[in-house]
């Protein structure tokens, strides 16, 4: 990333951005929570894409250069807390799943952020304790750094259907299937199988977010039916895509 705005102290506020709106490159002295209230959270550093939609939020720790993108209308709550205080014990960013009582709690404390009495302080303390029993979710788009795994994710970004195999692809770009095996391996920790799930999945929250029909959705992220696309997204968010922006 480069032209990174330097913001010292990480604002604790709602915000509203449009389908597409972006916030640049920046970088905070504190540590930040960013949950997404409705529509679809992007939130992308020199290391990935971390992605959330309505019932996750996304950890983002003190000095961590990264922008923002909105897919969908996007209800933003921004929570802010000093350097020194780490209630997850991360130093990198991590989707965090929100419960109702999490939820509550993120809104409610961004209600009015100049708010300084005891009972506001009371309100944070139990947003905190809700923060460390939130279960981690692996909702990562990792950046490639070697130029033939780079070639690889590319082909499939740009054509979530794209049905080819990893040896296809590996043919496509030069480069054998042991190579690329090895590669996702090393440098995402996931089988190319499971990152090709993390990719056609965030295609998918992207293309909800626009009010795509389940069925448009599941055909062009490259599932077999949409029954197959149904089962995957109720494993991986806890409900079905049909109530995905009923739940926004």
């Amino acid at each position: 990333m480069s032209n990174i705005r330097h913001t010292p102290t990480a604002p604790t506020r709602a915000k509203v951005l449009s389908a597409g709106e972006r916030i640049d490159a920046h970088r905070h002295d504190d540590h930040q929570i960013v949950y997404a209230g409705s529509g679809v959270l992007a939130v992308t550093t020199d290391a990935g894409t971390w992605f959330a939609p309505g019932n996750r939020a996304i950890w983002v720790p003190a000095g961590t250069a990264h922008a923002h993108r909105a897919h969908g209308h996007l209800d933003l709550y921004l929570v802010g807390l000093p350097a020194d205080d780490n209630p997850l014990g991360l130093d990198a960013p991590t989707v965090l799943a929100v419960g109702p009582l999490l939820r509550e709690l993120i809104l409610a404390y961004t209600r009015d952020p100049d708010d300084d009495s005891p009972e506001r302080r009371r309100l944070l303390a139990v947003l905190r304790d809700q923060l460390r029993a939130s279960p981690q979710q692996p909702m990562r788009l990792p950046t490639a750094t070697d130029p033939r795994l780079a070639a690889v994710c590319a082909l499939v970004h740009a054509d979530p259907a794209d049905p080819r195999t990893l040896a296809a692809l590996g043919a496509a770009t030069g480069v054998s299937e042991r190579t690329l095996s090895r590669l996702f391996r090393h440098e995402f920790g996931m089988t190319f199988p499971q990152w090709r799930t993390q990719s056609r999945l965030y295609h998918a929250l992207r293309l909800l977010a626009e009010d795509t029909p389940v069925t448009t959705v599941a055909h062009r992220c490259g599932w077999s039916s949409a029954s197959a696309f149904i089962d995957v997204f109720r494993r991986s968010f806890g409900y079905t895509p049909g109530t995905h922006n009923r739940r926004a």
